[in-house]
């Protein structure tokens, strides 16, 4: 019998198991392949919106703090449940084994998909997390724009039972990206926006891409191909903490 490649998916804000069984149902069981066994685990502590830089910091250390032992766990790779990749490039740093985020996964397919794309989110106060890493990959010449229906989501229960105002909001938006904007693709600006991706995709002429499916069906080629980042872009610490990190130190 082949043995099952677990996978680590890290929330990155704390929550009971519900809030963690709403957001695993972005990756259906027919949906993944065989062969491999996705494990959503929140974050013990940290960050409630990630609504600010006080919310972005503490997403960036309780994120690398549950995925820094996910190698000796014996997981085949990490895949980081936020489109703000927290905690990704310290992760690559400690991890030999691959890390993906859906930003620059969804990103980077974007990119393959069209000339342009444009972020599509909940309310402005996400934008800084894209901002930090369009910057950080240097893929601003690419997005035509980042744009939000200004409503607070909510990070647990999702979209469920907000589809009739919220899924038309989301449309609005993409469409004037798409018109206005020149987006030739659209992004969901967090996987928690994943159960109005496939309404907007049927509603909409360009691609629609929701990033949580995107970073994990990449995650899984490159583990059958053998794949991981290169130590070079992503070395690793002379003087490693792990110790302390396991410890729970912070």
């Amino acid at each position: 019998m082949a043995q099952v490649r677990r996978i680590k998916v890290i929330v990155p804000i704390p929550m009971d198991e519900a809030g963690v069984s709403n957001r695993a149902e972005q990756l259906p069981d027919d949906f993944v392949r065989a062969g491999f066994q996705p494990e959503f685990e929140a974050v013990r502590w940290g960050a409630a919106l990630g609504d600010s830089y006080h919310d972005t910091l503490l997403m960036d250390w309780t994120v690398f703090q549950a995925g820094v032992t996910a190698e000796d766990e014996g997981y085949a790779g990490v895949l980081i449940d936020t489109v703000s990749d927290s905690g990704m490039r310290p992760l690559r740093s400690v991890l030999s084994i691959p890390v993906v985020g859906p930003g620059e996964a969804s990103f980077a397919m974007a990119m393959m998909l069209g000339k342009t794309f444009s972020v599509l989110t909940m309310w402005p106060e996400w934008f800084p997390l894209y901002e930090k890493t369009l910057t950080e990959y240097g893929w601003w010449s690419r997005c035509a724009s980042l744009r939000s229906i200004d409503t607070r989501p909510d990070v647990t229960e999702l979209l469920e039972g907000k589809e009739e105002v919220v899924f038309g909001k989301l449309k609005a938006e993409a469409t004037k990206a798409m018109e206005e904007d020149g987006a030739d693709v659209i992004v969901l600006g967090s996987t928690t926006m994943h159960q109005s991706a496939a309404y907007l995709d049927s509603e909409l002429p360009i691609p629609v891409l929701n990033p949580g499916q995107v970073a994990y069906k990449l995650l899984e080629t490159q583990i059958e191909l053998g794949l991981t980042h290169s130590k070079k872009a992503f070395p690793a610490p002379e003087v490693p903490k792990t110790e302390d990190i396991r410890k729970g130190w912070y």
